[in-house]
C-alpha cells in the first residue's frame, strides 16, 4: 500500500506548478481527477517538445513531465452542467486544487465560499502568482515573472553581468513542492478537528520564502548580496573552476578540508598561511584563494582533478550536462531514470517521485492520461451516472 492510497484529490489546474503538486500525490498512491476543458484538454497538451510515436502520433513531453499517474476527464465549466458535474465530484474529493486567475471560480459558483457548506470537509487549495489579496493579487505572471520580482534573478548571473534566470523553472516547481506540503498539512489538520478549509498559495511568496539564506546576509548584515556565479557568498572555496579538458568541478570546502585540498592540489604556500586556515580568513582573502586554486585546476582534466580530491575526502562534483546526469551510475543505480508504458509512444523515460519508504511500498510511475480518458469511468462510478445520461452531456456540450 501506498502512503496516500484512498485519497482523492479533484485537480481543476493547467500548466506546470499545480500539476507537478498533484503528479506527485498521485505517485504516492492518490487518486487524482484532472478536468481538462473539452476538445483542447490542459494548454501544455500543446507545449513543446513533442515525442513522435512510430504511427507519427505527437505527444507533449512538457504534458507528460507532471500528469503521470492521473484520470483525465472532460467537463465545460462554462456550461451550467458543466459546473453541476464539479460542484458534485467535489463532494465525493477529499482535495480540490485549483489555479485560475482570482475571481474566475467564484463567478462560476465554484470558489470555497460556494463549496464549503455541501463540502465540509474538502480542502480547497487555489495556487495563483500573488495570492487571493494585496495589491498584485490581480497580476497575471508566469515562473520567470516571479523569480525576477522574488529576487532570485537577482542573486543569480556572473560577477559584475546582468541577472540570470535558472536553466529551470525553479518558481514553478518549487511552488509545487509547496503546493504539495501545503496539502498535506492541511489533510493532518482535518484530522484533528474533522472540517476542510481554504489554502491560499502565491508563487510569489513561495520564492520570497526560499531566500533563506541571502535574507539572512541582509538581516544580519545589512547586505544585498551580489552575483557571485557559482560562488558562494559565506564560504571560500565553493565554486566551479574551470579544468584544463574545459570542463568543470565544482568544489565546496568547510575547514576540515582546507589542507587535504591544499596537499592535494600542490598549494603547499595556501596551506602554510595560518590565517586561511579558518573561513573567515579565506573569505577575507577570496581573491587570492580563488586564484591559487584555479591555478592548480587549470593543469589538471576534470577526471584528474576530481580523483585527487575524492582521494583527499574533499567535497567535490563533476559539473555534469543533463545527458551526463542521466546516463550516470549512481543515478541509474537509485532508480532515477524509470519508464512508462504509453499508448502512441511504447515505452518512454520518466524521473520518479524520488522517495523510498519501508513500511508502505514506494511511488509508482504510470502514464499520462489521454485527453478525456477516464469522464465516463468516472461521471458512472463516482455520481452514479448511466450511458444516456453520459451522452446527453455530449451532447449538450457540457464533458
Amino acid at each position: 500500500m501506498r502512503p496516500l492510497e484512498g485519497l482523492v484529490i479533484l485537480d481543476l489546474s493547467r500548466v506546470l506548478a499545480c500539476p507537478f503538486a498533484s503528479m506527485i500525490l498521485a505517485e504516492l498512491g492518490a487518486e487524482v481527477i484532472k478536468v481538462e476543458q473539452p476538445g483542447t484538454g490542459d494548454e501544455t497538451r500543446s507545449f513543446e517538445p513533442f515525442a513522435e510515436g512510430p504511427n507519427g502520433e505527437a505527444v507533449s513531453g512538457y504534458y507528460m513531465a507532471c500528469n503521470r499517474s492521473k484520470q483525465s476527464i472532460t467537463v465545460n465549466m462554462r456550461h451550467a452542467e458543466g459546473r453541476a458535474i464539479i460542484r458534485d465530484l467535489a463532494k465525493t474529493a477529499d482535495v480540490l486544487v485549483e489555479n485560475f486567475p482570482v475571481g474566475t471560480l467564484k463567478r462560476r459558483g465554484l470558489d470555497w465560499e460556494s463549496l464549503k457548506a455541501d463540502c465540509p470537509r474538502l480542502i480547497y487549495l487555489s495556487c495563483t502568482g500573488f495570492g487571493q489579496d494585496g495589491p498584485y493579487a490581480k497580476r497575471k505572471g508566469y515562473d520567470t515573472v516571479f523569480q525576477a520580482m522574488s529576487g532570485l534573478m537577482s542573486l543569480t548571473g556572473e560577477r559584475g553581468g546582468g541577472p540570470v534566470k535558472p536553466g529551470l523553472p525553479v518558481a514553478d516547481l518549487s511552488s509545487g513542492l509547496w503546493v504539495a506540503i501545503a496539502i498535506l498539512a492541511a489533510l493532518q489538520g482535518r484530522t484533528k478537528t474533522g472540517a476542510g478549509g481554504h489554502v491560499d498559495v502565491s508563487m510569489l511568496d513561495a520564492q520570497v520564502a526560499l531566500l533563506s539564506i541571502a535574507a539572512a546576509r541582509y538581516f544580519a548584515l545589512d547586505e544585498v548580496p551580489p552575483r557571485l556565479g557559482t560562488e558562494h557568498p559565506g564560504r571560500v572555496p565553493s565554486a566551479s573552476f574551470k579544468c584544463s579538458d574545459g570542463k568543470y568541478l565544482h568544489i565546496t570546502c568547510s575547514d576540515q578540508h582546507w589542507l587535504p585540498l591544499c596537499e592535494a592540489l600542490g598549494l603547499d604556500a595556501l596551506a602554510a598561511d595560518s590565517e586561511l586556515a579558518d573561513n573567515s580568513g579565506r573569505v577575507r582573502r577570496r581573491e587570492e584563494v580563488m586564484a591559487g586554486i584555479s591555478a592548480a585546476m587549470i593543469g589538471l582534466t576534470r577526471a584528474e582533478a576530481f580523483a585527487k580530491l575524492d582521494a583527499a575526502n574533499v567535497p567535490a562534483g563533476p559539473v555534469l550536462n543533463l545527458d551526463e546526469v542521466l546516463t550516470d551510475e549512481h543515478v541509474r543505480a537509485r532508480g532515477m531514470v524509470s519508464s512508462f508504458q504509453h499508448p502512441a509512444l511504447g515505452e518512454f523515460p520518466a524521473l520518479p517521485v524520488p522517495l523510498r519508504f519501508a513500511g508502505w511500498d514506494g511511488p509508482r510511475v504510470d502514464r499520462p492520461p489521454l485527453l478525456g480518458e477516464h469522464t465516463e469511468q468516472v461521471l458512472r462510478e463516482k455520481l452514479g451516472m448511466d450511458a444516456a445520461r453520459i451522452a446527453a452531456l455530449r451532447e449538450a456540450g457540457a464533458v
